[in-house]
């Protein structure tokens, strides 16, 4: 019996809002999880990720397992004390990164057998080892372990991938146990075929899990074949139990998801597009390279609360980036993530408000009108 449970507070239409509940603390959904692929979220501290709202963080079995290694982390204390986030943690299972990081990649019914992008190393991940690392993580929410399917791919390449993977998913739940205080989520596949997503959360249905992912989405496929195939998807996902799109993503595509009823997101997005100097407003993102902030004194968002925006200007910005200052990383970042969480807040508020409808279509004016105001 697990001692993670997920509430419901209101609906409007079909998206949601509520909180999963787990020992480390409430999870406030629609949620986003900042990345911290290696046991970091990219120049930042842990307080300071705390401080732009986040619940949650991410971090990814596949980068943990080859460098500095699971058993190390957990001789250290676990993934909480060993990076100083005392607050839920997710655990990716390793299957996208084996896909698109590894050398030598071969996937046989017990696992993918892989060379390390680092130094070539050979390892082998199984849903039992998947299971096995993420327990030494200690993660609070552990993800079973899966073939994210390719696209473009044939029909019948979709239906071989997601039949290994709900056998890998019944594995997993079977490796995973009975472990109070940690929650393990089933992966939705299928690519881009509705007979094959149905398909596939009747079986994780039947398997039983904490909570329901939809993965092999955002991989190249474009947002409106991501948001038909996600109507899709979410239809064949239990009401209960909250749902968790991977990998997504930009801010459109959260709106849109959760209009569709998802109540979970994580993507790199906000904190790479804060090391290669883009901030994201409610007009759209700006490059601050660009030389039209070189004088310019205003913050990059006169609405944000962030100490990016209430300290430094566009011109401070524009110059430490363009002199490779760690500084306009470490802000922009922290801006980033402070817009990602704001804008998780607002969907929250609207759905408890059933106002959800309303706020989407004032984000979208927004976003079209653009920073174009002038000095």
């Amino acid at each position: 019996m697990t001692h993670i449970r997920f509430s419901l507070t209101q609906t409007d239409g079909n998206a949601r809002t509520g909180a999963l509940h787990t020992p480390r603390g409430d999870i406030r959904t629609p949620a986003f999880m900042p990345v911290g692929t290696a046991a970091t979220v990219k120049a930042m501290l842990p307080g300071s990720v705390r401080a732009t709202g986040a619940d949650i963080l991410l971090g990814n079995t596949y980068h943990l397992m080859l460098r500095p290694g699971a058993p190390r982390i957990e001789r250290l204390g676990g993934l909480h004390g060993f990076m100083n986030w005392d607050r839920p943690i997710l655990t990716d299972s390793g299957g996208f990164q084996v896909m698109s990081l590894s050398k030598l990649r071969k996937l046989t019914e017990d696992g993918v057998t892989f060379a390390s992008h680092i130094d070539g190393s050979k390892h082998l991940l199984s849903p039992e080892t998947s299971m096995e690392i993420q327990r030494q993580l200690g993660s609070d929410i552990v993800m079973c372990f899966d073939e994210c399917t390719p696209f473009p791919c044939t029909r019948d390449e979709a239906e071989t991938s997601m039949r290994l993977s709900m056998r890998w998913a019944e594995r997993s739940r079977k490796a995973f146990g009975d472990r109070p205080g940690h929650a393990l989520f089933g992966i939705q596949q299928g690519g881009v075929h509705a007979d094959l997503r149905e398909e596939s959360a009747e079986s994780l249905t039947k398997i039983g899990f904490d909570g329901y992912a939809v993965g092999g989405l955002a991989v190249g496929e474009g947002q409106e074949l991501m948001f038909s195939t996600l109507d899709h998807c979410v239809a064949h996902l239990p009401q209960d139990k909250p749902r968790y799109l991977m990998g997504v993503g930009k801010p459109e595509d959260i709106v849109g998801a959760v209009l569709r009823g998802i109540d979970m997101f994580d993507c790199v997005m906000p904190t790479r597009s804060g090391r290669t100097g883009q901030a994201f407003t409610p007009r759209g993102s700006i490059n601050i390279r660009n030389a039209r902030h070189a004088e310019d004194p205003r913050p990059v968002d006169e609405t944000c609360d962030c100490p990016c925006c209430t300290d430094y200007s566009r011109a401070y910005l524009h110059h430490t980036h363009k002199s490779q200052e760690i500084i306009a990383s470490m802000l922009l970042t922290w801006h980033n993530l402070r817009y990602y969480q704001r804008l998780m807040a607002g969907l929250r508020d609207a759905i408890a408000a059933q106002q959800l409808n309303a706020f989407a279509a004032r984000f979208t004016e927004q976003r079209q009108a653009g920073d174009i105001d002038p000095l």
